[in-house]
C-alpha cells in the first residue's frame, strides 16, 4: 500500500514538471517576436544590428533631412547628438511628427538605413520617451522633458 502511494506522489510530480516545462516553452514561443530592444543611433552606428533584428530607434529628427516622396514613402534622420541614422517609412506619419521632435521607430537597420514598420512620435507639448531622454543625456544633448 505504501508503495503505491510512493508510486502516485512521484506520478503527480512528474506530471506537474511536464506541464510547468511545457507552459514554459509555450510562453517563451509565444514571445520570440514580442520583445523590440531600445537603441539610440549612436549604438546603432556602433555596432549594427543584423538585418533580421527587429528593434526600436529613438532620439530627435533631425532638422532638413525630412523628404516626403511622391508615395506614402517618407525619408528622415534620426539623431541623438553623437550620430544619425538615416530613416525609410512607407505608411502614414503621426500628426506630431515633424523635425526637431522626439520619435521613436520601430523596424530593421538594413544596408546602413532603419526601416521602420511603425512610428511613433511625442503625443503632447512636454512628452519624450524615457529612453529618449536618457540617449540624448548620454550624448550631452540637454532635454527638459518639462519645457
Amino acid at each position: 500500500m505504501k508503495n503505491l502511494k510512493k508510486q502516485r506522489r512521484i506520478q503527480i510530480i512528474a506530471v506537474a514538471v511536464v506541464a510547468l516545462i511545457g507552459s514554459t516553452a509555450l510562453i517563451g514561443y509565444a514571445m520570440r517576436d514580442g520583445i523590440n530592444f531600445f537603441r539610440a543611433p549612436s549604438q546603432v552606428v556602433a555596432e549594427p544590428p543584423s538585418a533580421s533584428e527587429v528593434f526600436r530607434i529613438g532620439g530627435l529628427v533631425e532638422e532638413g533631412s525630412l523628404v516626403r516622396g511622391e508615395s506614402k514613402t517618407v525619408r528622415f534622420s534620426v539623431t541623438d547628438g553623437g550620430a544619425s541614422v538615416p530613416v525609410t517609412f512607407t505608411g502614414v506619419l503621426p500628426d506630431l511628427f515633424e523635425e526637431n521632435q522626439g520619435m521613436v521607430g520601430t523596424g530593421s537597420y538594413v544596408n546602413g538605413v532603419f526601416e521602420a514598420t511603425e512610428i511613433l512620435a511625442k503625443h503632447d507639448e512636454t512628452y519624450m520617451p524615457s529612453e529618449v531622454v536618457d540617449a540624448l543625456k548620454e550624448q550631452g544633448v540637454f532635454v527638459d522633458p518639462d519645457a
